[in-house]
């Protein structure tokens, strides 16, 4: 392995710790009453390899980071697990994960989450967000239609309210840079 990809490697160990890192925002009045949240949230980090059985079938295997060397091309799954401890419904939450920055953005699981492209400032759709830049020649500046490698965060806003004693499981996809 050359330098460049053990430093990569050396420098994914954050993964977990970027995930873990992920915000839950109760849609209530005063940060002491978000301290009392029944919500709380965990993350897990797996890398994905396909193997080749001994009969040459092709079987997907997820991995924990720490448990292979992670190497530019992994194909990452974050998941997030939201349990809500407390005897009643909670409603109005929101769950945002900035993307760890050796990864780029490839899907994610659930169709009504967002995405954004400027840091968590708008969200959207990824087909509906655009992304400014300089032109080939790099005089000017334009707007194109945002890609994958330009997410920066993703959020889901819990529409339902999140029953008492529930556990919710929602997922983003990624590939290490």
């Amino acid at each position: 392995m050359n330098k460049r990809m053990w430093k990569t490697v050396y420098h994914l160990a954050p993964f977990t710790f970027l995930a873990a890192g992920t915000m839950l925002i109760p849609a209530i009045g005063s940060a002491q009453e978000a301290t009392r949240s029944p919500i709380s949230l965990t993350s897990d980090v797996k890398i994905e390899r396909v193997e080749v059985e001994s009969g040459g079938a092709e079987k997907v295997k997820l991995f924990r980071p720490s448990e292979i060397a992670v190497v530019p091309g992994d194909k990452v799954l974050f998941t997030l697990e939201v349990i809500n401890s407390g005897a009643a419904p909670a409603s109005g939450f929101i769950a945002t994960n900035p993307l760890p920055a050796p990864v780029r953005f490839t899907s994610v699981t659930e169709d009504w989450a967002e995405v954004s492209v400027d840091g968590g400032v708008n969200w959207g759709k990824l087909s509906s967000l655009k992304v400014k830049s300089k032109d080939a020649a790099g005089t000017a500046e334009v707007e194109r239609a945002a890609g994958p490698e330009d997410v920066t965060h993703v959020r889901w806003v819990f529409a339902d309210p999140i029953a008492a004693g529930a556990k919710r499981s929602i997922s983003y996809r990624g590939v290490v840079k």
